[in-house]
């Protein structure tokens, strides 16, 4: 766990209920311990990389939390450097909940899932909305796949912290695919 994490999502309510559980010392030795560059590393990298879904929490103009889950070909999410992340925003429903959701608070949570080797990876940050036509760089990384979704826009994620979660209770699920490989 990283210092910025904990910093940034351990409020005093949860401190409080940490220190009447008997686990703040554990999480705030944890802290202590984890990395201060809150950078992607290789593992974490590939990890995302290999994903071909993801769920985004986003929060709504009078604050209710909006999730939504995205998903695509593996690396729907790409990482461009070690502290951003971008994700095509395929056509769906034309709710545009989460565009609109970004369009007055940039503060999203992803969480990423790894059912057959129970693992997860968390994440926050900030997302802003590039428009088709502002980035082609940009654009044209998403555009390399077979994928056959309309991309409507590109969001892009400035990471200000992640975790990996505990992987008790993460029951184990498998894709067609991967149960074909006998993962």
């Amino acid at each position: 766990m990283g210092s910025k994490f904990a910093k940034t999502m351990f409020s005093p309510a949860a401190k409080r209920l940490q220190e009447l559980h008997n686990s703040r010392a554990q999480y705030e030795r944890l802290a202590a311990l984890g990395p201060r560059d809150e950078s992607l590393g290789d593992f974490e990298e590939q990890f995302i990389a290999a994903r071909d879904s993801f769920y985004l929490g986003s929060v709504t103009e009078d604050g209710w939390p909006y999730i939504q889950h995205r998903g695509g070909p593996a690396g729907v999410l790409q990482v461009l450097n070690g502290r951003t992340l971008a994700f095509a925003d395929f056509a769906g429903n034309k709710q545009y909940i989460t565009a609109g959701n970004l369009a007055t608070n940039d503060r999203v949570a992803l969480f990423l899932m790894d059912y057959p080797h129970q693992a997860r990876l968390k994440i926050i940050g900030h997302a802003r909305i590039v428009e088709l036509g502002q980035d082609p760089a940009l654009e044209a990384r998403f555009h390399q796949t077979a994928y056959p979704a309309k991309i409507e826009r590109i969001v892009v994620i400035s990471i200000v912290a992640y975790d990996w979660n505990c992987s008790q209770h993460i029951t184990p699920r498998f894709t067609e695919e991967e149960f074909a490989r006998g993962i």
